[in-house]
């Protein structure tokens, strides 16, 4: 099963703890969390369940490509980060 981890930042704003889950993509691993954590879909997609501008994913220490549709593929052990974009200095 994929592990999904929040960053710190991310935590700071929503409740949502490192989850083990199984998915074959990065939506499917992300539904079955949103499932159990309603209130962090919200933060983390947008109205039309794409990933919100501000939100990076990673899946084995590289970024996604499909913010939209979110079809990149998880393997059962893979890492999934998810994390708030930060800027400035």
């Amino acid at each position: 099963m994929a592990t999904v981890v929040f960053t710190p930042n991310l935590r700071r704003h929503v409740e949502c703890a490192t989850e083990t889950v199984e998915g074959s993509t990065v939506r499917a691993v992300l539904d079955v969390v949103f499932a159990q954590n309603p209130r962090l879909r919200g933060y983390v997609l947008d109205d039309q369940d794409g990933l919100r501008r501000h939100m990076s994913v990673f899946v084995d220490g590289e970024q996604i490509t499909d913010r939209e549709h979110l079809s990149d593929p998880v393997r059962p052990a893979s890492e999934v980060y998810v994390m708030q974009a930060l800027s400035g200095g």
